[in-house]
């Protein structure tokens, strides 16, 4: 199958531009009948389909995961279930993967098969998952299983958002905050301490310093950062030990280290025990579920665990060895595996970073003002006493 760029025409005249997968001309134009669109023109595209963008947002996943479990258990084909979905989404690029995983079913593929046509909008681990359900005949659970999970991952996006709007408000104030004493109110000030003619205190000196030093530089000062992002974006792609420093920084950090760690070691569980659930080998769903690390540091450890499963020895011998797992997890992992109920408990597993999780989120939220406050009183209160300590010691030098 190909990519294609197609323009075509709705029924309300309107013109629709987009992408999808197909053998040729022909097909493409029927594929577009099948959502009630005429082609106009269409014209082959040199990537393939998604690689500009994701076709589906996690929610409208969500929604895909769900309306297909309840399908799927209340027993009615796979075919009206997609179509009923392509009918209703609002989102075009999704409505043609729809499509195209319609028509490439009807034409005798599978359901994971057709979804590996749209890697950037299924990836690996989701066309597994499904690959797996499909083999055992529970399809169903897996999906509702990956409905759970994709809830969850929308809930922490959500924590994340609100942890990080605050800083940014305020991080944003304090900025420009700072410019405008820099640049405007110091050096009016600047002016009336050296008429004084008198010694100023270090931290005066320090204060006027900094203020000529923004006011001459603010461009570059402002320009810095978005340029060391971009330089340090490409390097980042190109070299594989700045990403494991930059990884193993990450993890580290103050506060933020802790959570990162166990959102990613939580991921890789739930992930790891649907797979293993599904039927998938633990070594499959090893190599599969590492992949979801987004770390260098934590991946590199799941690596160990996989290599030291592989030669033989127990997940909870790997885990112990790998030095990532908390010894509660540990285990937890090594008691399902004595008592033949290692599902159970790697669910108890991600049931456990769920909470910790939940609890550091609360926590971090709970530091973040007053941490933010404090910041900006030092800086606030830095800028009053270096002007108004000279001026009190000249008043107090008259009262005399």
């Amino acid at each position: 199958m190909k990519q294609f760029s197609y323009r075509a025409v709705d029924p309300h005249g309107h013109i629709v531009r987009g992408q999808l997968m197909a053998v040729n001309d022909s097909d493409l134009d029927h594929q577009l009948s099948q959502i009630d669109l005429q082609l106009l023109t269409c014209r082959n595209a040199s990537s393939r389909f998604g690689r500009s963008g994701k076709a589906a947002s996690r929610r409208e996943l969500i929604n895909f995961c769900f309306h297909l479990e309840q399908t799927q258990n209340a027993g009615l084909p796979l075919i009206e279930a997609l179509h009923d979905l392509r009918d209703s989404t609002n989102n075009d690029t999704f409505r043609n993967v729809l499509a195209a995983l319609t028509l490439t079913i009807e034409n005798g593929k599978c359901l994971s098969a057709a979804m590996q046509n749209f890697p950037q909008t299924f990836d690996e681990v989701f066309v597994s998952l499904i690959r797996a359900g499909e083999k055992s005949g529970e399809l169903g659970t897996v999906l509702g299983k990956m409905t759970e999970t994709l809830k969850w991952q929308d809930e922490l996006a959500a924590h994340a958002k609100k942890l990080v709007i605050y800083p940014a408000f305020v991080g944003t104030t304090v900025i420009c905050v700072i410019l405008f004493l820099m640049m405007y109110v110091v050096p009016q000030m600047t002016e009336f301490l050296e008429s004084m003619d008198k010694e100023m205190p270090i931290y005066t000196i320090a204060l006027i310093e900094t203020s000529r030093f923004i006011a001459a530089q603010w461009y570059w000062l402002l320009a810095v950062p978005f340029i060391g992002t971009i330089v340090l974006r490409i390097a980042l792609k190109r070299s594989k030990r700045l990403r494991y420093a930059v990884d193993a920084l990450k993890l580290k950090c103050w506060l933020v280290g802790p959570v990162l760690e166990k959102i990613i070691m939580n991921r890789f569980a739930t992930y790891f025990q649907i797979m293993y659930a599904s039927g998938i080998t633990i070594i499959e769903a090893l190599q599969t579920a590492r992949g979801l690390a987004g770390n260098e540091v934590i991946g590199e450890a799941l690596g160990k665990v996989t290599r030291y499963v592989s030669e033989g020895n127990s997940l909870s011998a790997g885990a112990a060895r790998a030095g990532v797992f908390p010894p509660l997890v540990v285990r937890m992992i090594k008691m399902g595996e004595d008592i033949g109920q290692l599902e159970d408990a790697l669910g108890n597993v991600s049931y456990f970073y769920n909470r910790e999780i939940d609890d550091s989120v609360e926590k971090l939220q709970s530091l973040i003002e007053p941490v933010m406050t404090i910041v900006l009183g030092l800086l606030l209160g830095w800028v009053m006493l270096s002007v108004l300590s000279p001026i009190y010691d000249t008043i107090a030098e008259i009262g005399i």
